[in-house]
């Protein structure tokens, strides 16, 4: 396993699942191995590994990719209140980068029409356009 220049471990889920084993308390060893698991398909793995890498506290750069990575494997595992609730932690959160406020606004929009709320999501939708990136 390698650290690479961003400060992200690199590894298999089972490598970084030494580092956990070592370091329990490394927030971002839980982030990477969440990472790791939804990229070979292990939604429920990914999840339970978001979680607890946002529970031990990481830097908001990581914390806000965690809820938006968290929001879609929650999606595809049919938990749509608990996408939409990410959706919404990155939106409470503020951040500086429109992009992703774009993002959050415009997939909180698509879950909320899944679940039938069509004037929520027309609301989102409509809120994203301010953030919507210019080219």
């Amino acid at each position: 396993m390698l650290k690479d220049a961003l400060g992200a471990y690199r590894g298999t889920a089972e490598e970084i699942t030494k580092l956990i084993d070592r370091q329990p308390e490394n927030a971002e060893g839980w982030y990477d191995r969440a990472n790791a698991r939804s990229s070979t398909g292990d939604f429920g793995g990914a999840e339970t590994d978001y979680t607890m890498a946002l529970k031990l506290g990481l830097r908001f750069r990581e914390a806000m990719t965690a809820y938006g990575n968290r929001a879609i494997v929650r999606a595809e595992l049919g938990n749509i209140d608990g996408a939409i609730e990410d959706c919404t932690a990155i939106i409470e959160r503020r951040p500086r980068n429109t992009r992703l406020l774009y993002t959050a606004y415009m997939q909180r929009a698509t879950l909320r029409e899944r679940k039938g709320d069509s004037g929520g999501a027309s609301s989102d939708r409509n809120i994203a356009a301010f953030f919507r990136p210019r080219i």
